[in-house]
């Protein structure tokens, strides 16, 4: 019998090529969509888990309330850990991780530019379940100046040659290779080529800074809430006296900081999708973006099932004397119906194949926009397989289920007089899936241009500094003492408008620190808030462009510029000055240093806009890393060889490097960029999806009224009228779906637009555009069967009258 059912369903499906591939091909669409979604879903959800302590582990965050908020840092002072550890019996473990600047690393004559190198306890890839391949895990951090390597980055250096036990130069300091390790895992939220042994016995055991990532390995048993209630106690002991003596303020307003400065426990399952701080190791994820693709995937799958439902409905048309035949000779409906079935489930596992084709080809593209890094292998263990397998039988059980009982119930005598239920012609249920397949199409196509306007209102709104044609110098600090004569070099050359001498690049945060005003009034209390650093030179602001607001710039000929600082507008107003003038104020920064306020600049943009402007302060003095350059120049790569020969006659220790600052601007929404990217390569699929279930329907409908068409032009009408009479039936299914979709859309955007603290107004327009799209894709695809058939002989279609 099942052999029998095959037979015809192939049969069926080759008699009807054209008919097959449509709905194959789009049923198809769908399924691939679904497995790459998938794919991206399955990688951000597992972030963490490789580890076998990943439920236990917890990473130490620190809130600092200040600033009309709550600032959370990922980072604490170099004893936390420790101390923690000891005061709790239910802590079993902790282990820290600190971040390197890029270094250069030298060997044999080789040197190379490592930007991904870290330090970290020795306990720290035992705990994070990270195997060595080769040396000891045990031992291979605990001496000091050891080194591990990944895998690859042991290649780089040594080739074939065995690397343990060899000496490297790591920003000139030699160290002793004691491990090789494989890559840290993809779905980690730290990634390093390297770990250095971290040796902080020389350094002062304080509390109250911020440095190192910290975490801690719970008892199973341990409860985290009660263990993060009992840390305001050693925030008493320890952070309240360091407070006092570094900030040099009363003992009762150093106490403040027991409610001020929290401690807190991140599970580090949740760092990816649910932590988003100023200075995370890498970028995150965002949990709210994993439900917005699984919704994604979940409607286009819909989508595919329902253009499948509607393109088989349609085909049905073709096949009612077939069914009556069958009838007549005895066909139950049982029989047909499980035959019908038959051929929906071959086509879905046609259409999973083609699907798994489609993956194939896509995925390197898909792997580009999403930055994953997602193997045809993810998709073809015999895990996945399985899973696909059962995923083609539901689909194409749930997908063929309506269709098969709708053929199978043709009534025997209207069908061999040539009516196949007509009464079905206008079914609701046909009509309401056409309504929701473009109320989704709609959707993708009004969020994707929101998504596009906030991206390009992010990277061209007033940033409060120029960005263009500023060339970034990197890795100046090994000119050493020739580093300022090579700047003052720079700016002999005619095309040099200004160089400035600094780290503090205006597209990423900088140190962070604590800062109270002082004030002359001793009754006054303090007001303390939390503030980044930029080091800065003279040349800094003339050559970002930025503007001063009141007070002046710093000069090489006030020498008391030293204890001198410059803040942007937002400290102003944090500190509580209000209307007074701030020049001549003095703050203090932890350490009992003092600052007197000279100038106050503009604010300007230093990070993403989904953040707040915050309180900044400008120090004088070199943060000798790179150096700004200010050009003007139709010839720009010929000025970076004129640049590049200086630096050579200079014979650094490292070769000339740069880039530009609107590249590195670009990187702060790169995760934006290709949210854009994906929700407009599904609203294409999603909208082709839908047009391929609206073909479907107008073939079906036309077909059942080709007599009608028929009798119409014989009377008289126009092929233009029918034409405009057809079409308006699928039309106004397509305006409605417009109607419904706008306002959900509307709500489901507005809440996606608060993430960001800078941020678009939706516009009216958005609405009106996208649904005159959707409209006339459902046009097109409408036209080519209505004007088909109002062009079609009338003869033909009433010659068995």
């Amino acid at each position: 019998m099942i052999k029998n059912y095959l037979t015809i369903a192939w049969r069926s499906l080759t008699k009807n090529k054209v008919f097959s591939l449509i709905n194959t091909f789009g049923l198809a669409i769908g399924l691939a969509c679904c497995m790459l979604i998938s794919g991206y879903l399955y990688q951000e959800l597992t972030y963490d888990t490789y580890s076998a302590n990943s439920k236990q582990l917890y990473r130490v965050n620190l809130g600092t309330i200040g600033n009309g908020g709550t600032d959370v840092y990922p980072l604490v002072d170099v004893a936390v850990g420790e101390g923690m550890k000891n005061a709790y019996p239910e802590i079993k473990a902790s282990t820290r991780l600190l971040s390197n600047p890029p270094l250069f690393v030298k060997y044999n004559g080789q040197q190379f530019k490592e930007t991904n190198i870290v330090q970290a306890d020795s306990n720290f890839l035992k705990i994070f379940s990270i195997p060595l391949i080769k040396g000891d895990n045990s031992i291979a951090l605990a001496e000091p100046n050891s080194i591990v390597l990944t895998k690859n980055m042991a290649k780089k250096y040594f080739g074939e040659t065995p690397a343990i036990g060899k000496i490297i130069l790591v920003a000139n300091q030699p160290l002793k290779v004691t491990g090789i390790i494989n890559n840290v895992p993809d779905n980690s939220h730290f990634h390093a080529d390297a770990f250095i042994s971290l040796d902080t016995r020389n350094r002062p055991q304080t509390w109250s800074n911020i440095g190192y990532y910290t975490y801690l390995l719970l008892d199973k048993n341990a409860d985290p809430k009660k263990l993060e209630a009992q840390f305001p106690q050693l925030v008493s002991k320890y952070v309240v006296p360091e407070v006092q003596r570094d900030m040099g303020v009363s003992l009762a307003e150093a106490q403040k900081s027991v409610n001020t400065f929290i401690f807190s426990l991140q599970p580090i399952t949740d760092i990816h999708l649910r932590s988003h701080t100023k200075f995370e190791r890498e970028a995150n994820g965002d949990i709210n973006y994993v439900y917005i693709f699984g919704a994604l995937a979940a409607f286009i799958l819909l989508l595919a099932c329902i253009n499948f439902t509607n393109l088989s409905t349609a085909a049905s048309a073709r096949r009612s004397k077939e069914v009556g035949i069958r009838k007549v000779l005895g066909s139950l409906k049982n029989s047909l119906v499980n035959q019908f079935l038959t051929e929906s489930v071959m086509l879905t596992t046609i259409a999973m194949v083609f699907a798994l084709a489609l993956v194939y080809v896509l995925l390197p593209y898909f792997n580009n926009v999403a930055g994953k890094h997602i193997t045809m292998q993810f998709y073809l263990n015999y895990k996945a397989l399985f899973i696909e397998l059962i995923v083609a039988l539901v689909v194409g059980i749930a997908a063929g289920v309506y269709p098969a009982f709708f053929i199978s119930s043709f009534k025997i005598l209207s069908v061999l007089k040539g009516n196949s239920n007509s009464q079905n012609t206008r079914s609701l249920l046909r009509s309401g899936l056409i309504v929701f397949q473009f109320g989704i199409s709609t959707a993708f196509i009004i969020a994707t241009f929101i998504v596009y306007q906030q991206l390009h209102f992010m990277q061209n709104q007033k940033l409060g500094y120029d960005k263009d044609q500023v060339l970034v110098i990197n890795d100046t600090y090994t000119l050493k003492n020739n580093l300022v004569p090579f700047k003052n070099q720079l700016l002999q050359n005619k095309q040099v408008l200004n160089a400035t001498i600094s780290s503090d690049l205006p597209v990423r945060t900088g140190d962070g620190t604590q800062i109270y005003l002082k004030s002359s009034n001793a009754n006054v209390g303090h007001s303390e808030i939390h503030a980044s650093i930029y080091h800065i030179d003279e040349n800094y602001l003339p050559t970002m462009g930025m503007k001063m607001a009141t007070g002046r710039n710093f000069s090489p000929a006030s020498p008391g510029d030293s204890s001198a600082v410059i803040v942007n507008e937002t400290t102003v107003k944090e500190l509580g000055i209000g209307n007074a003038d701030p020049i001549g104020k003095t703050i203090v920064r932890s350490g009992q240093r003092e600052f007197t306020i000279v100038g106050v600049v503009k604010d300007f943009h230093y990070s993403s806009a989904k953040e707040k402007i915050a309180p900044l302060m400008m120090l004088y003095g070199h943060s000798n890393g790179s150096i700004m350059v200010k050009v003007k120049t139709a010839d720009v790569s010929g000025l970076i060889a004129d640049i590049k020969t200086q630096w050579d006659d200079y014979h650094a220790d490292s070769p000339f490097s740069y880039t530009f600052l609107d590249d590195q601007f670009a990187q702060l929404y790169i995760a934006e960029a290709r949210t854009g990217k994906i929700f407009t390569s599904f609203a294409v699929l999603a909208v082709i999806i839908a047009s391929l279930g609206l073909f479907g329907l107008s073939a079906f409908s036309i077909r059942q009224r080709v007599k009608e068409i028929g009798i119409r032009k014989v009377l008289g009408a126009s092929s233009g009228s029918i034409t405009g009479m057809l079409s308006a039936q699928f039309l106004k299914l397509v305006a409605l779906s417009i109607i419904i979709a706008i306002p959900f859309t509307w709500f489901a955007m507005h809440k996606w637009l608060q993430e960001f603290a800078y941020r678009v107004e939706v516009q009216w327009w958005v609405f009106v555009a996208a649904g005159t799209m959707a409209l006339a894709v459902a046009y097109i695809t409408v036209s080519f069967q209505t004007i088909r058939a109002a062009l079609a002989n009338p003869v033909k279609s009433l010659r068995s009258e």
